[in-house]
């Protein structure tokens, strides 16, 4: 049952200890959790207290004794810095083994697990990073307004490099970014540019 539900919810091992799926939307959440002993576990659609599949998923953590994180972030809008550097920080504080999911398990969680990889192994692990939002087997076939998601680890590496983290929640820019992306020709890569969160 457990390789049959890991194939359903897209799961894929980023590292030994991470793990990037899709929402678990068809049921047997904790038959899909358990088996793989996760600590952690960041939903990257951020908090939907009114919605069924948020109540569930962190009913079925606290059940299962994994710590449950929400980071909010878009695959059409650019992420805000409070966004980003609330991801940087649950990397930080999330207990292994990981898992990193959206809804899809192709978009956010490609890009989530992009990240995570430049945090963890440095710089030379862009092309590994990069790599998390291929077609295949992550399924990662960007609409016109998600384009700019395959551009994200490459421009964050240049920009943080070894201190990547610092520079997730200090120094990133959306609007540095956007006219990044507008000077490659990729203007309309992205929608908009998600709202930062209230302090």
């Amino acid at each position: 049952m457990s390789r049959i539900l890991d194939r359903l919810y897209h799961l894929h091992w980023v590292t030994p200890d991470v793990a990037r799926s899709a929402q678990p939307y068809l049921g047997f959440y904790a038959t899909f959790l358990a088996p793989h002993r996760f600590r952690s576990l960041i939903n990257l659609r951020g908090e939907n207290a009114d919605f069924g599949w948020w109540t569930t998923e962190k009913r079925v953590a606290r059940g299962l004794h994994i710590a449950h994180f929400d980071v909010k972030l878009s695959s059409r809008n650019l992420p805000s810095r409070s966004g980003l550097a609330a991801l940087f920080e649950a990397f930080a504080a999330a207990e292994r083994p990981l898992l990193l999911k959206c809804s899809g398990g192709q978009d956010r969680t490609g890009l989530a697990a992009a990240l995570y990889l430049l945090r963890w192994k440095g710089p030379g692990a862009l092309a590994e990073a990069e790599a998390q939002l291929k077609a295949w087997p992550y399924l990662h076939l960007p609409k016109p307004h998600q384009r700019w998601l395959r551009h994200f680890p490459g421009y964050a590496n240049a920009q943080g490099g070894a201190a990547l983290h610092q520079w997730a929640c200090k120094g990133y820019d959306p609007n540095h970014f956007a006219a990044w992306l507008e000077a490659r020709g990729l203007k309309g890569s992205y929608r908009s540019f998600q709202q930062e969160a209230a302090t």
